[in-house]
């Protein structure tokens, strides 16, 4: 087993700040093993923690934290350096003891930083691994953004958006689309901190690899600060035989190293003699220490030297350019494990639990004491409460105030009444009208942004780009209208415009929209994010959809065309579980609107609902399929609530029939057909599936809790007959309607498309899919034989 990291004063003045880092290692790690050990544990589970995870950041944390970051700085902390964090907010009085305690207990403070379920102390929620690297970026891009439109007081210093990384994180791809997107748009005051304790879950990561980060990262104009050995490292080096020693440590495989570490001291001289026994220098070097200091001084590495660190930091600091920090660490550093390449998931044991307690002077029933075990303990308070970071942003944390954007009674929109379109085509004709308006709404479509990954003109964002620009910090003219060449689109760029292009990448559109719905709380100006994407592409975008909602960022997502209504496009670009997708998403509330006058009542309330305390973001679904528009007068708490009855039922009716989106069309020939002979049954517009099941929910909770309480999708089902027919169709998976069956105990048939599409043109393809009159009228006869 490798010896503990001496606990001894630091060099340079930074005695005060090994003191804190001394109280970062270890708070995590008795977080950790409170939570393990000594909490009661009802249910038998492994509670987790990743205390090597956490100790190989604590250098990196402590630098940061305390000497480096201001107030305005914002920070995305790996996942697995979670207790880090809590401890930091701990010295800083922003976190407590029983949080602290409650670690990964229901309640207390969670496994990975959370803004939803840790509060306001946390800017950045990084469960996900790579998502929260990736978003710094894109928060970096908002900013600009917001100051670029004069949304903020221009005195306010800008902050530094900032990743704290695990190595194993640069394995995900999301951070390659990230950097290349931020390449693209001069993304700038951005820093990715790696800890580059060359371990990831299973084993220790290869040795060749380290090289491709540092070129690709000069590639997209970064520069590259290179950590690699501490201040103690290198003035051994600097003595004769030093660089032999250089030589031989530069040489050692990871795995080696990693194992050294492991073994401690006297492994460290076996293995340099076996190689350099008959070197005077080296021997000079290493003969006078004993196998404790040859430890420290072989594992003495830049990410665990505050020197090297905060000179590192400061002065990069002096520019904006976007900049990554590749810190050598051990993972582990300080502790028994360090070095094994099993320590990811390991804990310390009771026994070596005790035996750190007592290396860090802390008394058994002191170990919550903010300074238990430091020599100055109110030297070290004075000083945490003099670094910039101690500086609250707010009264109430780290959440800037933004004052909501007033929404219109009513959108400015086209006339659309016995024309035929699309809800898609509708959108851009509405947003192209907010974008022209004047009063009030010209106030709400200042606010507006929108943003997709090259799709721009194909989900009609073109007439709203036409009239606010696309946005870049340069100045960029469009040759194609400069050389009077014929072009409907409008593409330069400049720092005024209100539509930011992306690459295709819809991981980035999500991050994007991620980082624009949080810009009320992360810059204290409110944005009202609006980002288009082929429906079926969420799927590809999936991962960080569910980061953005997770974070609770207000956005409207506006998914489009979709399902086997796409005809010739193929099965691949016919999603059929994105109405699923859509009902499970916690934090998203979503809709498919038939019409356009559905839709605009949608609109307005998405623009309201993202900026409400208790709102959430916004998925609309929309269609090419053109439809033509009716003449009628809504009940928009009725489309709100997720349905309508177009034609309502008589009262004991035995069969209705329920339609979604873009086959509102085919359900209505067939309801004629069915009227007929059925003149008492109703026609059900579903316009969301999400927000029905939602009240049904919510309804069945409070009267489990003694409260009366009836949903909207019960009142609306109450005038037919107990067990009547309800036949429902959708251009997507049918089970995003079979649940309708079970709210009053209908006979429920449910028609949509449940397997991959393919090429074809509308009529053959809703034939084939059994979503066409037909179908439904045959599903109807069937559900009129069961009643």
């Amino acid at each position: 087993m490798n010896e503990m990291r001496p606990i001894e004063p630091e060099l340079d003045g930074l005695e005060t700040l090994a003191a804190v880092e001394q109280k970062l290692l270890w708070l995590s790690s008795w977080m950790i093993h409170n939570a393990n050990h000594l909490r009661p544990n009802r249910d038998g589970l492994k509670v987790g923690g990743h205390q090597a995870s956490c100790a190989s950041v604590t250098s990196i944390m402590a630098a940061l934290y305390f000497d480096s970051l201001r107030p305005q700085d914002r920070v995305a902390v790996k996942p697995h350096a979670g207790p880090v964090l809590h401890a930091v907010n701990y010295l800083f009085g922003r976190q407590s003891v029983e949080q602290m305690a409650g670690l990964r207990q229901f309640g207390g403070a969670q496994a990975y930083p959370s803004r939803t379920k840790d509060g306001p102390e946390i800017d950045f929620s990084t469960g996900s691994v790579g998502l929260g690297v990736a978003m710094t970026s894109f928060t970096s891009l908002m900013q600009d953004y917001v100051r670029a439109h004069a949304m903020v007081d221009p005195a306010t210093p800008r902050g530094r958006q900032i990743a704290i990384a695990g190595d194993a994180e640069l394995d995900e791809g999301n951070i390659y689309e990230a950097l290349l997107e931020g390449w693209k748009h001069d993304v700038r005051d951005v820093w990715w901190v790696v800890d580059y304790n060359r371990q990831s879950l299973d084993s220790v990561m290869p040795d060749r690899l380290f090289g491709r980060f540092e070129g690709l990262f000069r590639d997209m104009g970064w520069r590259v600060v290179m950590l690699k050995y501490g201040k103690r490292l290198e003035a051994a080096f600097a003595r004769p035989g030093g660089g032999a020693l250089r030589n031989w440590v530069d040489a050692c495989p990871n795995s080696t190293y990693s194992a050294l570490t492991f073994q401690g001291g006297a492994a460290w001289r076996e293995a340099i003699l076996a190689d350099l026994a008959k070197n005077r220098g080296v021997r000079g070097i290493i003969d006078p220490l004993n196998d404790a200091e040859l430890g420290a001084l072989m594992t003495n590495l830049a990410g665990h030297d505050l020197g090297s660190l905060t000179q590192a930091f400061r002065a990069a600091a002096q520019s904006s350019q976007p900049t990554v920090f590749l810190a050598y660490t051990i993972k582990g550093m300080g502790l028994p494990f360090a070095g094994h390449k099993d320590n990811h998931a390991g804990m310390m044991t009771v026994e070596q639990m005790d035996a750190f307690r007592a290396a860090m002077h802390i008394r058994p029933g002191h170990e919550w004491d903010r300074f238990e075990g430091l020599a100055e303990p109110r030297a070290v308070e004075n000083f945490i409460n003099s670094v910039p970071y101690a500086t609250p942003l707010t009264p109430n944390g780290r959440r800037l105030p933004a004052a909501t954007v007033p929404v219109p009674a009513m959108l400015p929109q086209p006339r659309i009444i016995g024309r035929r379109m699309s809800t898609q085509a509708g959108f851009g004709e509405i947003l192209s009208e907010i974008g022209r308006a004047q009063g009030e709404s010209a106030e709400m479509s200042r606010h507006i942004v929108t943003m997709s990954p090259d799709v721009a003109v194909s989900t009609n964002l073109g007439p709203w780009i036409n009239r606010r620009g696309v946005f870049d910090r340069h100045t960029r003219e469009d040759v194609f209208r400069d050389g009077k060449l014929a072009s409907a689109q409008r593409w330069g760029t400049n720092p005024q415009g209100q539509h930011i292009e992306l690459g295709i990448a819809e991981q980035n559109l999500f991050l994007l929209l991620g980082a624009a719905g949080l810009s009320h709380d992360l810059n204290g100006a409110r944005l009202l994010p609006v980002g288009t994407v082929y429906d079926p592409f969420v799927n590809r975008g999936h991962d960080a959809l569910f980061y953005a909602c997770y974070q609770d960022a207000r956005f409207l997502l506006i998914s489009t065309p979709s399902g086997i209504t796409l005809a010739p496009e193929g099965g691949q670009h016919q999603a059929t579980n994105t109405p699923l997708l859509a009902i499970v998403q916690d934090r998203l509330a979503s809709f498919e609107p038939a019409y356009c006058d559905e839709l605009a009542i949608l609109l307005r309330h998405a623009f309201e609902h993202m900026q409400k305390p208790d709102g959430s973001a916004v998925w609309l679904r929309l269609s090419t399929q053109v439809l033509t528009q009716p003449e009628r007068k809504l009940n928009a708490a009725h489309v709100i609530a997720g349905g309508h009855w177009v034609v309502p039922p008589a009262p004991g009716a035995g069969i209705a029939i329920a339609t979604q989106g873009a086959v509102a069309g085919e359900a209505e020939k067939a309801f004629a057909v069915l009227r007929e002979d059925v003149p008492e049954a109703g026609l059900l517009a579903i316009t969301s599936p999400d927000r029905l099941y939602a009240g049904w929910r919510e309804a069945q909770r409070q009267r489990r809790q003694g409260v009366h309480a009836s949903s909207h999708i019960e009142d609306l089902l109450a005038p037919l007959a107990p067990g009547a027919a309800l036949v429902s169709v959708l251009d997507g998976h049918p089970a995003a309607h079979a649940w309708l069956g079970g709210v009053r105990g209908n006979r429920i048939m449910a028609l949509g498309p449940d397997r991959f599409g393919q090429s074809g043109d509308i009529t053959d393809l809703y034939r084939e899919y059994e979503i066409d009159a037909a179908a439904i009228l045959d599903a109807c006869a069937e559900g009129l034989l069961g009643t």
